[in-house]
């Protein structure tokens, strides 16, 4: 397969809604695993048995007395036209992107709880009764904290939605009638914008037996005016940006994960740092970074509020305008100047 593992370009079709006939063309054949495209392997038995020894899940207790200093403020969604690019975090990977014209929710988790983690630690910043009519919805892997069941059950069934390659069938069995599954470097286009399906640095799984049977990946979502926004999904540091930069230039804002790293040796190949974080965001070109995947539920071992110290603290080492770093509260919004 050829490096990518897509054509760069390519154009899907999307289904017309209520058509079953329609549902079983948008189901592809795919490679039984994709497992040629990890970046670095999987960990081992010899991994496994240092993580008993040595690792931790959680920040120690000593750390949790930051919980109440998470920043949380929600508030309104912008009002926003066709020509206005507006992002607002509901929390770790979760956005409302409003993107020519249209509501595009990024991994949406809306739960309290998700299986494996405790109960989210900031609450979720954008109550769903306050939602417009979602036009869109992406999703960048299939792991439990960005592919959330009791979120996605409230969702009108012909709500379009953009999975990876192999992901596609989860979404039918549930009775969503307008699904496109993207291998990298492929795309779709709804209503006048563009939505690429690019690389990253992970991995997928969900249950017992489906290690890296779909694909994982970020969006590029672009609009009519050529306004781009990049939504990284969760990765680890790596070649892939610079490709991306490269593929799509002129990227307005970056949503990176800062968080979920600790222990290192343990994490580093599928979840970047704040430092690495920063570095992504000079790799693809972007003009503005917003940290995600942090601050919600407690993954890793890392103090709470460290990614968003380290993230500061890494964006002025490189000499970039803070105004450009967009470290927004858990609710917290902004609007890109056109």
């Amino acid at each position: 397969m050829p490096e990518g593992g897509g054509v760069r370009g390519t154009r899907t079709a999307w289904p017309d809604a209520g058509s079953a006939r329609a549902d079983t063309r948008t189901v592809r054949l795919w490679p039984k695993t994709f497992a040629d495209r990890l970046t670095a392997p999987l960990p081992g038995l010899r991994a496994f048995a240092r993580f008993a020894r040595e690792g931790a899940l959680r920040p120690p207790p000593s750390a949790l007395a930051d919980l109440p200093r998470l920043p949380y403020e929600p508030g309104p969604l912008p009002r926003v036209d066709s020509r206005t690019v507006a992002v607002t975090w509901a929390g770790h990977a979760s956005w409302v992107v409003r993107v020519g014209g249209l509501t595009v929710l990024t991994d949406p988790v809306w739960s309290r709880r998700i299986l494996g983690t405790p109960a989210r630690v900031t609450p979720v910043g954008v109550p769903w009764n306050a939602l417009p009519r979602v036009d869109a919805v992406v999703v960048s892997h299939n792991h439990y904290d960005h592919l959330d069941a009791p979120t996605l059950r409230r969702l009108p069934r012909d709500t379009p939605v953009l999975v990876p390659a192999g992901l596609a069938r989860w979404f039918t069995r549930r009775r969503f009638t307008r699904v496109v599954e993207l291998d990298w470097w492929e795309g779709a286009e709804l209503g006048g914008v563009r939505f690429d399906f690019v690389p990253a640095h992970h991995w997928s799984k969900r249950g017992l037996r489906d290690t890296c049977r779909s694909l994982w990946g970020g969006w590029v979502l672009t609009d009519g005016d050529g306004q781009r926004v990049y939504f990284a999904g969760d990765t680890g540091y790596g070649h892939w940006f610079e490709r991306i930069g490269e593929r799509y230039p002129g990227i307005d804002l970056a949503l990176l994960p800062i968080g979920a790293y600790e222990p290192r040796w343990w994490l580093r190949d599928v979840h970047c740092d704040p430092e690495e974080a920063v570095r992504a965001a000079l790799d693809v070109g972007a003009r503005r970074m917003a940290p995600m995947h942090w601050g919600t539920f407690l993954l890793s071992a890392e103090p709470v509020l460290e990614p968003l110290t380290r993230v500061r603290d890494a964006w002025a080492a490189v000499g970039r305008d803070r105004e450009d770093l967009w470290d927004l509260p858990v609710g917290g919004s902004r609007v890109l100047s056109g």
